[in-house]
C-alpha cells in the first residue's frame, strides 16, 4: 500500500525549544492511564489536526501496547506545526522532504503542516507508526538498521492488505537501502512498502513476538548484525529467509 506522507524513525536530535501557545498545554487523559499533550503551533489547521489526533490516541496507544508491551513512556507530547519552518526547527533542523508527515525526536512526535490534509485512515497509520518509534526509542540504537525500524513501525501502523502476488513479488522481496529511504517520492514510498512487507512476513511466519524480538536483537543498544539477529531469533540465515519471503509475497 502506498502512503503519500510517511513517518520517519526516532533518530533525530532533540529540537530547540519553541514557544508554545499557553492555551494548548492542557493534558489529555488516555484510557490506559497515560497522558498526552497535543500542541497546535498556531492557526486553524493545526487546531483541527490536533483535535483529530486526540480522537485517534486511545486506539493508537492500544495498538502500540499490543505489539510492544506496556513498558513505554506514560506521558506523550505531540506537536502540530503550522509552517515548514516550524517543522524543520522542531524536527532537528533537517529538511526531510514534502512527503514526510511526521517525525519522532528525542522529546516528542512532530507533525508536518501537510499532515492536515491526511485522510482519517492515513492519519491513523502515521500516528501509530510514530508512536511505535516513540515507545521504542529507548530500545533503539542510533545505528539500528533503518529499514527494520521503519518496517516494524509500519507493521504496527498499517492495516493488512492483499499480498502483491507472483508478478510483484520479485520487485518487493528486496531489503531497502538507506538511499531508498532518503529519496523523496516514489522510491521512498516503495522502500517503506518493502520494509513493511518484510515485517508482515516475519509476524505471519514466526509470530508477532518473534518480530518484536528481532527488532530488539537487530536494533537495540549493543545489537548484533541483522544476519546474526535473524539466525538467533528466526533460526535461519538471512538468505534463506529472503527466499522464503519472496515465496510468501507471491502466494
Amino acid at each position: 500500500m502506498g502512503v503519500a506522507l510517511l513517518g520517519r524513525p526516532g533518530s533525530s536530535p532533540a529540537p530547540p525549544p519553541v514557544p508554545v501557545p499557553a492555551a494548548a498545554t492542557t493534558g489529555h487523559q488516555l484510557h490506559d492511564g497515560r497522558t498526552a499533550e497535543v500542541i497546535p503551533m498556531g492557526g486553524p489547521a493545526t487546531i483541527a489536526l490536533a483535535d483529530r489526533i486526540r480522537r485517534e490516541l486511545d486506539g493508537a496507544v492500544d495498538a502500540v501496547t499490543a505489539f510492544w508491551g506496556d513498558s513505554w513512556p506514560r506521558h506523550l507530547v505531540i506537536t502540530v506545526t503550522g509552517s515548514p519552518d516550524q517543522f524543520v526547527t522542531l524536527s532537528g533542523g533537517q529538511d526531510l522532504g514534502p512527503d514526510i508527515a511526521a517525525v519522532t525526536t528525542a522529546n516528542c512526535v512532530v507533525f508536518a503542516p501537510g499532515a492536515a490534509g491526511l485522510s482519517d485512515a492515513t492519519l491513523r497509520i502515521v500516528l501509530r507508526h510514530e508512536l511505535l518509534h516513540f515507545a521504542a526509542r529507548a530500545q533503539t540504537a542510533p545505528d539500528a538498521p533503518r529499514w527494520l525500524t521503519e518496517g516494524v513501525a509500519d507493521y504496527v501502523g498499517r492495516p493488512p492488505a492483499p499480498r502483491p502476488g507472483p508478478e510483484g513479488a520479485a520487485a518487493m522481496a528486496r531489503v531497502p537501502t538507506d538511499a531508498d529511504l532518503e529519496t523523496v517520492g516514489a522510491t521512498r514510498s516503495a522502500a517503506y512498502d518493502r520494509a513493511w512487507w518484510f515485517a508482515r512476513f516475519v509476524a505471519d511466519r514466526w509470530g508477532v513476538d518473534a518480530l518484536r524480538r528481532l527488532y530488539l536483537a537487530a536494533c537495540g543498544p549493543g545489537h548484533v548484525g541483522i544476519d546474526e539477529a535473524v539466525r538467533t531469533v528466526l533460526g535461519s540465515d538471512l538468505g534463506a529467509v529472503l527466499v522464503e519471503w519472496r515465496q510468501w509475497l507471491g502466494g
